[in-house]
């Protein structure tokens, strides 16, 4: 008898295999393209911004009326910081939106960032780095790019893994279009946001953080952060020193991450409406402008000159690198609008070369030229803070092109983030959104377990007797149910405990059930989410657990097979989203 012909794969599968990865793909360039085109307006807006408000090192140099330079430093912020205040009265949370949001849109699997919040937070971002606030400028960016992936992708109409996707493609387009670094963009999108490297988030990643990196050149094309010119490592013992530049600089990244933490909890405690914080705190740093306007801005000046042999004193150097540092968090903490990537740039390549110059002056002995140590400490504070160490290093290599110069940066970074993750936690955006509620620590499926409740897996499948009845009339009931278990609900609905058909066996007929409720018996809210669930459920023994509303009315009852198939189903689905090829 011949052998029968191995079945054909059905025609839709096969459509929806070869249809899928170009639809994505294809997301993945309009994505691309819009996120940098938004970026390097973003970025020509705030020079643009800088030089007329006198804001710009440029602009206060041309600027001959000492008056005017002096009002416009102290009032500029404070009018930045109200405008400011003022738009985030709009947005949902009332707060500005971060890359935060972002990685918690993305671990959660929700895909989702709300448009009009994030072009509301790119607003105001841009107003407060316009108008000479001390915070990031790339964390903005990288916010703006991710929110216009996730409007595409509600344009694409994808499902949530495509929409994930599309957030990553918008943040990967983004920091390759400010550092002129597809490959780090791609790396941070995966290290930092997706934090898995799946086959099918790859492509398109790729595809928009070089479409991201040619239309900025295209388009507007920026500056280099920073220039460095061929630099040599002049002997191999400074690696050993690099390295304890590492561990210095994760002291100052958990220093910088503290400080902006805690003066944001010190501005929830103040006698001062939330909308008019910002305002205050532009107030504050155009006062301490007035003498040191180096912390004025992203502070990119202040992070060229760092490479500067002589351009900073030692003094000098600790003196802005203390103080930038208390800026960032005065104004981040305040409600001011901004990110944390640039000031940790500018706090890192300041402490490196502070480093290098004590250093040499201490061995008194010719070292490597002071850029190396600069960078070394710039790429050691912000991996950290970012948390993305493989990032940090590759921006280097992009923009330098020199290998040894990102290897003494590799030396640098290994111990700066495995001794801040050990201590801090692994970025600062972690422990912002640990104390929103939302623990990235226990890895992505219980964040998706977390933000799951039990409402849908409520079934009424359960024995409802009132507690009066008779222990007889009981064990009929549940007997007719074929269940061990019932619960007890008063006249009004609410719940008044459990009784076990093996309690019931040999207890008067006709007493009232309600006298054998079970003193150890659970119940659950329907908001409870299923990780929780399944916690309180590991000394369970019975069938289910009783699910009540806020008024302690019985809802129904939860079945430990139902937790279990929501749990694999969950868990089944991220798998695929993070293992599949296309």
């Amino acid at each position: 008898m011949p052998a029968a012909d191995p079945p054909k794969p059905p025609t839709v599968c096969s459509r929806s295999m070869t249809g899928q990865p170009a639809r994505i793909v294809a997301l993945g360039a309009a994505v691309g393209i819009g996120a940098a085109l938004i970026a390097n307006v973003f970025v020509f807006g705030i020079g643009w911004l800088n030089d007329l408000l006198l804001i710009s090192p440029r602009s206060r140099m041309m600027e001959t009326r000492t008056d005017l330079l002096a009002t416009a430093t102290v009032v500029v912020p404070a009018i930045g910081g109200l405008a400011g205040g003022l738009i985030h009265c709009l947005i949902g949370e009332r707060r500005p939106q971060a890359p935060a949001d972002l990685i918690a849109a993305v671990q959660s699997r929700s895909g989702h960032a709300p448009f009009k919040d994030g072009l509301l937070s790119g607003v105001s971002a841009w107003i407060s780095l316009g108008f000479g606030a001390s915070v990031g400028l790339y964390g903005p960016i990288v916010h703006l790019g991710g929110t216009i992936g996730s409007g595409l992708a509600r344009v694409f109409r994808t499902d949530v893994t495509g929409g994930n996707t599309a957030i990553a493609c918008g943040v990967a387009a983004a920091i390759s279009t400010v550092f002129n670094a597809p490959i780090a963009g791609i790396l941070f999108a995966h290290e930092v946001i997706l934090r898995h490297f799946a086959l099918r988030a790859f492509a398109p990643v790729a595809v928009a953080s070089v479409l991201g990196f040619v239309t900025a050149n295209a388009v507007l094309p920026q500056p280099p952060l920073f220039q460095v010119g061929t630099v040599e490592i002049r002997h191999l013992w400074e690696f050993g020193w690099f390295v304890v530049l590492g561990v210095a600089s994760a002291a100052v990244a958990m220093a910088y991450m503290k400080a902006i933490l805690t003066m944001t909890e010190y501005a929830g405690r103040l006698p001062v409406p939330a909308i008019l914080r910002p305002a205050l705190a532009g107030a504050g740093l155009g006062l301490a402008a007035l003498w040191f306007p180096e912390i004025l801005g992203i502070g990119a000046e202040t992070l060229r000159l760092a490479f500067i042999p002589g351009a900073f004193t030692q003094w000098e150097l600790l003196l802005v690198l203390t103080l930038k540092l208390l800026a960032t968090a005065w104004c981040l903490g305040m409600g001011f609008a901004g990110g944390v990537f640039s000031p940790a740039l500018v706090i890192g390549s300041l402490f490196g070369a502070l480093f290098g110059s004590v250093l040499g002056s201490a061995l008194g002995a010719e070292l490597s030229a002071l850029v190396v140590y600069a960078v070394c400490g710039m790429v050691a504070v912000t991996a950290p803070v970012i948390g993305a160490p493989l990032t940090a290093v590759i921006i280097i290599f992009e923009m330098t092109g020199s290998y040894e110069l990102t290897i003494a940066a590799l030396a640098s970074v290994s111990l700066a983030n495995l001794l801040a993750s050990r201590y801090y936690g692994r970025s600062l955006f972690d422990r912002q959104l640990a104390d929103r509620g939302l623990d990235l620590s226990g890895g992505r499926s219980t964040i998706i377990l977390d933000s799951r409740s039990i409402r849908d897996l409520v079934s009424d499948r359960c024995v409802r007797i009132h507690p009066e009845t008779p222990v007889e009339a009981a064990r009929r009931s549940m007997g007719r149910a074929g269940s061990a278990d019932a619960c007890l609900v008063s006249d009004d609905g609410r719940y008044c405990g459990t009784v076990r058909l093996q309690d019931l066996v040999a207890v008067d007929a006709k007493e009232p059930v309600g006298h054998w409720r079970d003193p150890e018996a659970i119940s659950m809210s329907a908001e409870t989410s299923i990780w929780e669930a399944m916690n309180q459920l590991r000394e369970f023994v019975g069938e289910g657990v009783p699910v009540l509303d806020d008024d302690s009315r019985l809802l129904g009852t939860v079945f430990e097979s139902d937790l279990i198939d929501a749990y694999l189903e969950l868990l089944e689905s991220t798998r695929r989203e993070e293992h599949a090829a296309a």
